[in-house]
């Protein structure tokens, strides 16, 4: 494996992201041809590891095209950046916000603009919190940050060179889509949604869409598919009874997570996830 650059590393703040828990992941991740990450997000486990060949996915679209734009146009993105840096206040933070209240309007802008919009607002919004509600449209408040890392142009060129040399299939859309043509000696890593550990803590505002508790039972079911054709799979949740009754054909490893994303403030901090994987480590 070629030597990885560490300036190669998140762009977005994202709620769930995987930082805190590199040490535990990374070591058991095997050997692999080909790595899957059906459900990219912010990307850490994919940016620590920076393989030669992979296919990542996520149902974000707004998500996946920040990607595709650092890949294709990253000079035209930092120019972006930079003009929002510029214009960077309250009234400007709540202009570029609106901008999805207008569909019209919206989708008149171009891949590069719709890109610098969201690390614009993941940027300055309140605790990094990208949230949409109901109808899709950016709900998270100003942050009120006196010098925020806007631009984060070294970030920028350095994902670029990365996705430009290696093997990168980007897609957006519904994860089993991604894992189409599989074939045994590739590697899944899945990040989905968590299962909420209780009433209060549902976080769906990725997306319209909710991730609800058939939609985990169907996960299940992929995983055990995988299992079936000899592809192995690490797998990241909620520890929660659901999650560990539902997986209890596999390995589960309890870790701890520091959480710091959250609207509720008492919400952030120490939590309990799970890592489930139908592997040994010494395979």
């Amino acid at each position: 494996m070629a030597k990885r650059n560490p300036l190669v590393m998140p762009i977005l703040k994202w709620v769930g992201g995987k930082r805190q828990l590199l040490d535990s992941i990374m070591p058991r991740i095997p050997e692999h041809s080909t790595y899957y990450e059906p459900f990219l997000g912010g990307g850490a486990v994919l940016f620590s590891l920076q393989p030669k060949k992979a296919i990542i996915n996520d149902f974000n679209d707004e998500l996946m095209n920040v990607y595709k734009v650092i890949k294709d146009s990253p000079d035209e993105l930092i120019e972006s950046l930079i003009r929002h840096k510029g214009k960077n206040s309250e009234e400007h933070f709540y202009e570029i916000r609106a901008l999805d209240r207008n569909k019209e309007r919206y989708q008149a802008l171009s891949d590069i603009e719709r890109a610098a919009r969201i690390v614009y607002l993941n940027k300055t919004c309140y605790n990094g919190l990208f949230r949409v509600n109901s109808a899709g449209e950016f709900n998270s408040p100003w942050g009120k940050y006196k010098n925020p890392n806007i631009v984060s142009e070294t970030t920028i060129r350095a994902l670029s060179a990365y996705f430009k040399r290696a093997d990168i299939k980007m897609m957006c859309g519904d994860y089993r889509e991604a894992l189409k043509g599989i074939r045994k000696g590739a590697f899944v890593y899945f990040d989905p949604p968590y299962m909420p550990v209780s009433s209060s803590a549902s976080f769906t505002g990725y997306t319209a869409d909710g991730f609800d508790a058939e939609e985990q039972v169907q996960l299940k079911l992929c995983c055990d598919e995988l299992n079936r054709r000899g592809v192995k799979f690490l797998l990241s949740n909620s520890s929660c009874e659901f999650i560990e009754d539902l997986y209890k054909d596999y390995i589960i490893e309890k870790v701890t997570a520091k959480r710091m994303v959250n609207a509720i403030a008492d919400k952030r901090g120490n939590v309990e996830e799970v890592l489930v994987r139908n592997y040994e480590l010494n395979q």
